[in-house]
């Protein structure tokens, strides 16, 4: 079964950037799309950006223009930059594997998460 493992969350000032990582073990699909959610406490999870195997990108109103994901299949990788991050940026981030289709809507596997804090 396909392991995902996030890092590079931490602390930082609004303003600042910071780069998610995410590796995945035993990953063989050939079609598949790959997402970054994220969840404040109190707050629902919301899909920040998504990216399936034709490259095709996707981003929450919320972070476009800031966020960029991409992957680097030869390392089984994705990332997660994240430039002028703001305080309600704040979240724990996930990131998360799916079937292709049906509009990258569902995911069956996630990570365990790295903590993201923007502070004022």
């Amino acid at each position: 079964q396909v392991q995902l493992v996030e890092s590079g969350g931490g602390s930082v000032q609004t303003g600042g950037s910071l780069r998610l990582s995410c590796a995945a073990s035993l990953f063989t699909y050939r079609r598949y799309c790959m997402a970054w959610f994220r969840q404040a406490p109190g707050f629902g999870r919301e899909r920040v950006a998504v990216i399936d195997s034709n490259g095709i990108t996707m981003y929450a109103d919320s972070v476009e223009g800031r966020f960029t994901i991409s992957q680097d299949n030869a390392k089984n990788t994705l990332y997660l930059q994240m430039n002028n991050l703001k305080p309600e940026d704040t979240a724990m981030y996930y990131c998360a594997l799916g079937p292709f289709g049906s509009g990258c809507s569902q995911y069956t596997n996630w990570g365990q998460g790295t903590q993201v804090t923007v502070s004022s």
